[in-house]
Order: C-alpha cells, then sequence, then structure tokens
C-alpha cells in the first residue's frame, strides 16, 4: 500500500511539523511534500515551485498562489493521499492515477484568519478580509473532496463541522510524553540558573507574542503571592516586563529561550503551569502534566480536553475575576503529581501513530 503525505510548509520547529513527523514515521514509505521547506529534519521531502521562487518562506507573498500550487501537483501513483492541514494543504490535487486515490485529511483546523479572524491576527485587516469573502467558498469547497476528515480536538471537529459543513473523528496530536518524564541532563550554567529560581513559582511557558496572554501567568502570581516564572522570547518582551514590574514588582523572573533540558527542568520544578490562550489543541499543558505539573487553562479551546478540572489543573472562564483565579491556583496546587503524569501518558505519541494508521487503513 503506497501513500503520499502532504504538509503545508516546513519550518525548522514547530507543533504541526513535529505532527508531520509523526505521521511520516507511521508511514515511512510514503511519499513526502510540501510547499517549501526551510531544513533537512524531515529529509526525504518534495517541494512544490514555490520553493524555486523568491516566495520561498514569505507566507504572506505566497498566499494568494498556494490554492493553485495545490491543485497542480505532479502526476503520482498511489493509493492514498494524506494531507496534514492548517491553511490550504487539504486542496491537494496530484496528476496521474493518484488523483483517484482517496484522500484524507488530519486538520489541525480549517484556517485560522480566513474563518475565526478573531482569533489570529492575520484575519484583523481590511485586505485579509476582502480576501477571506473569496477564499471562504473555494476552501468550503475543497474541503468537500476528503473522504474522511480527522480533527486534532473535539474543538476543532466542532469548528470544521460550523465552518466546512463536515464530520470528523478525532485523533489527538503526537507528544513526546518521555522527554519531560525523566530528570533532563544541565549543562553546569543551566544547573547554576535553575538553582536561582524560587522554590514555588507560577510558569509562563511559550512564545512572547499577545495572543500567548503570558500577562494571565503573571496575574496568577499576583492573585496568589507566588513569584513567576516567563520562559521563551519573543517580541512582547518589553510589554511583559513593563506589565510584570507595574502589577507584581520583583517577583517576575525571565528566562529567555531555554534550551529544551532546562526547559524540561523547569516544567518539573514548577509548582503550577498557567496556559491561557485559546488554542485548537494546545501541546505545552500535555508536556507540563508529563513532567508531573498541573497546568490552569482557558475554559474555551482544546486545552480543556487534556486538562481535567480540579484532577490535573483548573478551567478558567474570566481571566479578569481575581477571585477566579486565585480559587484556579489553589485547586491546582492540590493536584497530585501523579495523576497528572498518568493523563499526560494517554496523549503519548505512539498512540497518535496508531489511531492514525487505523484512519488511514479503515477508509481503503
Amino acid at each position: 500500500m503506497s501513500g503520499l503525505i502532504v504538509h503545508e510548509w516546513l519550518a525548522p520547529a514547530g507543533g504541526s511539523e513535529n505532527v508531520f513527523g509523526a505521521i511520516a514515521e507511521a508511514f515511512p514509505d510514503a511519499e513526502r511534500w510540501c510547499l517549501w521547506k526551510e531544513s533537512d529534519r524531515f529529509d526525504p521531502v518534495n517541494e512544490t515551485w514555490l520553493a524555486r521562487t523568491p516566495l520561498k518562506g514569505r507566507k504572506a507573498l505566497a498566499l494568494p498562489f498556494m490554492p493553485a500550487v495545490w491543485r497542480t501537483l505532479p502526476k503520482r501513483n498511489a493509493d492514498w493521499v494524506l494531507t496534514s492541514s492548517h491553511l490550504f494543504a487539504h486542496h491537494a490535487q496530484f496528476g496521474g492515477p493518484a488523483a483517484k486515490a482517496p484522500k484524507l485529511v488530519y486538520a489541525h483546523t480549517p484556517a485560522r484568519y480566513i474563518w475565526v479572524p478573531e482569533l489570529d491576527a492575520r484575519g484583523n485587516n481590511l485586505p485579509a478580509r476582502l480576501a477571506s469573502r473569496m477564499l471562504k467558498p473555494l476552501d468550503k469547497k475543497r474541503a468537500q473532496e476528503p473522504i474522511a476528515i480527522a480533527a486534532n480536538s473535539h474543538f476543532i471537529a466542532n469548528r470544521i463541522a460550523e465552518t466546512w459543513d463536515r464530520e470528523a473523528e478525532v485523533i489527538y496530536p503526537n507528544v513526546d510524553v518521555s522527554k519531560f518524564a525523566i530528570e533532563p541532563t544541565l549543562s553546569a550554567s543551566d544547573e547554576l540558573l535553575l538553582t536561582q529560581l524560587p522554590e514555588q513559582y507560577v510558569l509562563g511557558f511559550s512564545r512572547f507574542v499577545p495572543y500567548k496572554r503570558l500577562d494571565a501567568a503573571i496575574d496568577a502570581g499576583r492573585v496568589s503571592g507566588l513569584p513567576v516564572v516567563l520562559a521563551g522570547g519573543g517580541d512582547d518582551e518589553s510589554r511583559l516586563r513593563a506589565y510584570a514590574d507595574s502589577v507584581h514588582p520583583g517577583k517576575v523572573r525571565f528566562v529567555l529561550n531555554p534550551p529544551d533540558a532546562l526547559l524540561s527542568a523547569i516544567l518539573r520544578r514548577a509548582t503550577v503551569l498557567v496556559f491561557a490562550p485559546v488554542e485548537d489543541f494546545g501541546i505545552i499543558p500535555v508536556e507540563a502534566m508529563a513532567a508531573g505539573t498541573p497546568v490552569i487553562v482557558n475554559a474555551i479551546g482544546g486545552a480543556v480536553e487534556s486538562v481535567i478540572d480540579g484532577v490535573t489543573g483548573a478551567h478558567v472562564h474570566d481571566w479578569d475575576d481575581d477571585a477566579e483565579l486565585r480559587d484556579a491556583v489553589a485547586r491546582s496546587i492540590r493536584c497530585d503529581a501523579n495523576a497528572c503524569k498518568q493523563r499526560a501518558s494517554q496523549f503519548d505519541s505512539t498512540i497518535f501513530k496508531e489511531r492514525l494508521r487505523d484512519f488511514v487503513l479503515k477508509h481503503q
């Protein structure tokens, strides 16, 4: 049984890229395709003609061409096509015998900036809104082609029903649980940094961008009286530092761009992780639970499907309600580390690959 695996573009790192890697491991003999690649991490991977133009890596400029590029893929012979899609990869159409092969989709989300621009700043401008009017009908039409769709959460399955008018079964994405379940080996400098952190702290970890809402971690520290550690990096750093100085002065420590081993150690030592954005699924909460750390998450979004309220963390409905946030911190602190680890184990990469193989096989 030969197959074709398709992904949007391949950056050096990222959640959807990790899913693509697991798909490739689940089907090692399948031919791989993407618009362009920015690393050799997943080789061998075939690229489209966009990779040979100045548009490579320039997503905003290349976007108008993507639907057409996906419809003009070369002739191939395959028994099935599986696309990993968060923009237009589900539009993929090969020539030759593969044109009639069953197409399946693993959907991270229908394109957020088109369908839910309130959750994606890329759709919050006049040109994007005008483009979305034209792209919505086309995107919905192409979404009728797959014989089956898998979503990365029930939250996204509901979005698929509302936008594409399609049913989707849920296959949660892969998480490298084992990486966070064991004590990491640290360099001497990282060991020293770790000893300088407070014994107890609220942790916020992600890219420093506004929609990740790391200010919620600062607020959790403020209402609970706990110090805060923010790990990551990005353009929002200066705003976050100013906010920390104004509401929780002297109690917020920044750890910029920690390597994987140090991040694992920081997660393992944290009292609680705060994860406030509305995410499609949310890998970071599962990684924290794998480290034995409870997680406070947004009551809206995919993260509520991994974090069990009152057992492995807490769900927050109103982040501006100090009393609710204080209670969420208190309830999370009481959660058992072993319960967190047990919950995280249910999202291990091996389970994802097994379910994905079953998904493809049953639709042959």
